[in-house]
């Protein structure tokens, strides 16, 4: 896309999102996504206009997310997002208009963020980066992020099969504690904002072992996140979806297990991303599917 030559030389200033932000911030969302995936020959994050907007407006609506805008002669310029449902915050999405691009806008956004991070006095904030993208990759480096995992974003129909043993059903409230705990096992945390969020929306499934819980995901998807003891407890998740909402879900790449077992069962790669941190940072100790914020 040619760059917008209105926007040049032109000061930019950074202000909290709002919910009139929605349809601009959803809107430079799908074309900034859009272009740099079509650039790289690979599958957009959003199907339509409409979904960016239909995110960025839940987003700026949500208590638990903080917002940033940018703007430039008085026009949205881009934005950026700070999940911080948890102890350990998740970035994203981080987007400039097309035509703004290479006038350190987006830094400025991550800058904004993190700043966010460093007043709250949060232990860590993580990130999921399209690896294909060498400027963000380069950037948030930069900004002092440590690659940590590479991930395989998988797409295509969940397997009808069963693992043996494992029992996939709905998750409730009272599940939380033990959901907690299995999460504090595997990370060094939980997540609990985010499942709480699940549950009541619905999408929160767990799976049983001899009547004990033994992982659970919020949503076998782009924005879900999910944690297991073993790979057999994350593959009867994967397993019992009904489908993998937008551009699939995330795979750790050196769980070759686990990776392979999708690849066996007909899903395909779409995508590769990094998952990228900075402060507390704790090896899982199990099985686990990233969501896009972390």
């Amino acid at each position: 896309m040619a760059a917008n030559p209105e926007f040049f030389e032109m000061e930019v200033r950074l202000r909290p999102g709002t919910a009139d932000d929605a349809t601009a911030c959803g809107r430079i969302c799908y074309d900034a996504f859009g272009a740099i995936s079509a650039q790289h020959n690979f599958p957009p994050d959003f199907p339509s206009v409409e979904a960016a907007e239909q995110l960025c407006s839940g987003l700026l609506g949500h208590p638990g997310f903080y917002s940033v805008v940018a703007e430039s002669a008085g026009r949205i310029a881009g934005s950026n997002f700070l999940d911080e449902r948890n102890s350990i915050a998740g970035i994203g999405p981080v987007t400039v208009d097309p035509g703004i691009q290479n006038q350190a806008v987006g830094r400025r956004l991550m800058e904004a963020v993190l700043e966010r991070v460093a007043d709250k006095r949060l232990p860590s904030v993580r990130l999921l980066q399209a690896a294909y993208h060498n400027r963000s990759l380069s950037l948030y480096t930069k900004l002092g992020f440590v690659a940590r995992e590479p991930l395989s974003t998988l797409q295509g129909t969940p397997p009808k099969v069963r693992l043996p043993g494992h029992e996939v059903r709905s998750a409730t409230i009272e599940d939380l504690p033990s959901c907690n705990r299995l999460c504090l096992q595997v990370h060094g945390h939980d997540r609990g904002g985010e499942l709480l969020d699940a549950i009541t929306q619905g999408t929160a499934r767990v799976v049983e072992r001899d009547g004990r819980i033994v992982g659970y995901t919020t949503i076998i998807a782009f924005f879900g996140h999910t944690v297991g003891e073993t790979n057999d407890a994350v593959k009867a998740l994967i397993a019992a979806a009904s489908e993998y909402p937008g551009p699939g879900f995330h795979v750790p790449t050196r769980n070759a297990e686990l990776f392979r077992w999708c690849l066996e069962h007909g899903l395909r790669v779409v995508q590769p991303m990094t998952l990228m941190t900075i402060g507390l940072y704790n090896e899982p100790a199990g099985a686990y599917l990233p969501s896009i914020f972390y």
